[in-house]
């Protein structure tokens, strides 16, 4: 199963799990990758964060999480979707970060802007199917 439910929505409801087993959601902004379509298991979502997040550290200790797209404040719109979490760097992450750019402009560019001034790094990752 893919991603195809996440089509035309803005966010999605990323659930991360602590070494407890607990979930801990979060709505984020993310961007489909255009190179696969989104309802094959080669679609990719990509998301991006401060470094130091809770989130990161929850991805760094344990890939699996659920999405469903949702609001801005996180009321889910849609089902859930097992999927696993990667951290990605270089090529990977610059490409997922312009694929954010494109479509959150021009907000994106003006929480950069903002965000520039605090220097805090910043970790994309990927979201694919299970």
């Amino acid at each position: 199963m893919g991603f195809a439910a996440f089509a035309g929505h803005k966010y999605l409801n990323l659930e991360t799990f602590k070494k407890s087993g607990d979930g801990v959601k979060t709505p984020v902004w993310f961007a489909a990758d255009t190179s696969a379509s989104l309802d094959s298991t080669e679609a990719r979502l990509y998301v991006y964060t401060v470094g130091v997040s809770g989130k990161v550290k929850r991805i760094r200790n344990n890939g699996r999480v659920r999405i469903a797209p949702c609001n801005a404040r996180g009321g889910v719109l849609g089902d859930w979707v097992e999927a696993r979490a990667e951290i990605v760097a270089g090529a990977q992450a610059e490409h997922g970060m312009q694929l954010l750019n494109k479509k959150y402009i021009p907000w994106k560019q003006l929480l950069d802007f903002f965000a520039s001034f605090r220097r805090r790094e910043r970790t994309v990752f990927a979201v694919r199917p299970a």
